[in-house]
């Protein structure tokens, strides 16, 4: 009966594990398995291969075929070497005692490597996770930065001085130009004051010399028409009858002035 060494798929669907069984040829993979020596997880970075070094050994002398993706992980384990070096020890050609010596810096030194990827390994991802973690505090603060902007209301502009040259050259200017303004200012707010008692005092005498006999001759024959025409029984004559004779005194009086000179 031909016996092999091989992968048997295990776990769950896009989450697989697979047993390291030593089971017959012609059996299924998943099926009927003679014994179980190991464990094999690809999930995981770097990858974890659980196995039993000494059981997987003695199947391989007695004649096991291993796979080709079994052979890989047994390589990876040592029990390749194992085997080589046992096989030398079986013909003669070394002794045990140096295979030993031989399989232990072999083991020594996949072991350094092995840790030297794991924590090469460790340190990209520290690093990544510390460049992440930057990248949403800078992210953090530039919305915090934002949301002040907007909720600050916007400074009022300073204002602009002028500058000194400009300062000093205006009052020297306004200066020269005030001083004739105020020597012809008292000249000629003086000449209206002598003339307005003169011009004042004709337009009296002309409103005084005024023919003043016409005026109130027309009103004497008006106020006499309308005192004749007015009928005594209207109530609203008797009040019209004193405005009427303060006329009449006026001209008596007017005409007794201009028949003096006469």
């Amino acid at each position: 009966m031909a016996v092999k060494i091989r992968l048997a798929r295990r776990g769950r669907k896009k989450a697989p594990r697979y047993d390291i069984v030593v089971a017959d040829a012609k059996a299924p993979r998943d099926g009927r398995f003679i014994e179980k020596v190991g464990t094999y997880n690809p999930t995981t970075h770097p990858a974890t291969v659980v196995l039993k070094a000494d059981r997987a050994l003695d199947w391989l002398m007695k004649g096991a075929e291993p796979t080709d993706t079994a052979r890989t992980l047994l390589s990876h384990e040592g029990v390749m070497f194992r085997k080589h070096l046992q096989v030398g020890v079986n013909k003669g050609a070394i002794t045990q005692d140096q295979a030993d010596e031989k399989y232990e810096a072999w083991r020594q030194q996949k072991d350094t490597q092995i840790q030297g990827k794991s924590d090469g390994i460790a340190e990209k991802k520290a690093a990544e996770t510390q460049v992440r973690m930057a990248a949403e505090t800078k992210k953090k603060e530039d919305r915090a930065q934002a949301i002040i902007k907007k909720n600050t209301p916007p400074a009022a502009p300073a204002p602009v001085a002028a500058p000194a040259d400009e300062e000093t050259n205006v009052p020297e200017a306004v200066t020269e130009q005030a001083a004739p303004i105020a020597e012809e200012v008292p000249e000629t707010a003086a000449e209206p004051a002598a003339t307005e008692p003169t011009a004042t005092a004709e337009v009296i005498e002309t409103v005084v010399e005024a023919p003043v006999a016409e005026v109130p001759a027309v009103e004497e024959t008006v106020v006499q028409e309308t005192v004749a025409e007015a009928p005594a029984a209207e109530p609203v004559a008797a009040p019209e009858a004193p405005a009427a004779k303060a006329p009449e005194a006026e001209t008596s009086e007017e005409t007794t002035t201009e028949e003096k000179p006469a």
